[in-house]
């Protein structure tokens, strides 16, 4: 008997068990067509479509509607949502899988247009010079954004802590706190988005305050072995975030205390572009973090079969997570499992809002029976 591939074997993380390692990472789709802006039929298709993952990591939600950058994603804010995600929920739980949301704040990274007209927020009003697409796909530059208060703070800190609460209500097995790729948790930890001289910017420990908070208002709602984070050490050049000399010490030390939390695991990104010429980012951040990090470490960016396995193997991380593969390959884990050509996914359609390019992508047994037909 052939020995089982590091990505197919069962793990527990926290309170979790998952049948492997092959992780769905969470996926911008823009599907949420409906007056709410809830997910309807298509998403409970296409997130059942993947349930074969060891665990599925939700599209990112909004925590409210302050946190909204982006049309048609699917919050978790209001009874609609709540009910659209719960169907989802189910469908996977009765597929057999696990499936994690991912809470989310845009922060800067955001228009007036989806604010009636008022400034998005942020740390400090320092505007990341990016463009964006508003809701009837006109594409405007960003904004200076308006510096958040104290008051404001602690309010985003109790929308984190009600939109794990709603997850809750919906069923999920767990969360995951968005606090990369540039966005509003992310804002706080860098220092050219984040200026604050208060108890919230300026030390290592004051700009990781506002993520402890909201990790402490989601534990109202779930276990910390249910929760996990996301974090992108090597984010440069993407939404505005630059690296700079603080950076990687600055995650050693968030990365370090987070040693003192049994969560279920942390998600942390390789490079999504490319850093050679910024000589204090780290560009293994896997192999970086592995000695530092005690729990169970997930990694992704650009994997496949091949490398995702000896990742594991290497012990650099214990789940790897898929993106774009799992967008095209509905069946990824028995693709992978079989040895299988994996199909390609079609780029144009990933923010497009029907059902082309989401739920259409055939699983390898229709396309074995198809080629074998001809």
């Amino acid at each position: 008997m052939s020995e089982i591939q590091p990505l197919l074997q069962p793990i527990t993380l926290g309170a979790v068990q998952l049948k492997n390692r092959v992780i769905m990472a969470p996926l911008t789709r823009c599907r949420a067509t409906n007056e709410h802006q809830a997910p309807d039929q298509k998403h409970i298709d296409y997130y059942t479509q993947r349930a074969g993952a060891g665990l599925i990591i939700s599209e990112g939600s909004e925590v409210s509607k302050k946190a909204r950058g982006y049309a048609f994603v699917a919050g978790i804010f209001n009874d609609a949502q709540i009910e659209g995600w719960k169907k989802v929920v189910d469908s996977v739980h009765h597929k057999g899988g696990k499936i994690f949301m991912q809470l989310w704040h845009v922060g800067r990274t955001s228009l007036p247009d989806f604010h009636d007209g008022e400034l998005p927020w942020a740390p400090s009003a320092v505007n990341p010079d990016i463009e964006l697409r508003n809701a009837h796909g006109e594409k405007k530059q960003t904004v200076t954004p308006h510096a958040m208060t104290i008051e404001e703070i602690q309010q985003t800190v109790k929308e984190f802590g009600q939109a794990a609460a709603n997850a809750k209500t919906a069923g999920f097995d767990g969360v995951e706190i968005h606090s990369s790729n540039g966005y509003l948790i992310h804002q706080f930890f860098n220092n050219e988005s984040n200026l604050r001289t208060d108890q919230y910017g300026g030390s290592n420990e004051n700009k990781a305050r506002f993520f402890f908070e909201i990790l402490e208002a989601v534990k109202e709602s779930f276990p910390v072995n249910r929760i996990g984070c996301r974090l992108n050490p090597s984010l440069h050049g993407v939404f505005g975030i630059h690296g700079t000399p603080d950076t990687i010490p600055f995650f050693d030390y968030l990365i370090h205390r987070l040693n003192d939390h049994d969560l279920a695991y942390m998600h942390l990104s390789e490079p999504f572009t490319d850093v050679s010429d910024v000589k204090f980012l780290e560009s293994n951040i896997a192999k970086h973090y592995r000695p530092i990090y005690k729990g169970n470490l997930m990694i992704n960016n650009a994997f496949d079969r091949e490398s995702g396995n000896q990742i594991i193997e290497e012990g650099h991380a214990d789940l790897v997570a898929f993106g774009k593969l799992f967008i095209s390959n509905p069946d990824l884990p028995i693709r992978f499992e079989l040895k299988a050509k994996t199909s390609a996914w079609n780029q144009d359609t990933f923010y497009s809002q029907g059902s082309e390019g989401y739920t259409d992508y055939p699983i390898l047994e229709d396309v074995l029976s198809a080629n074998s037909s001809k």
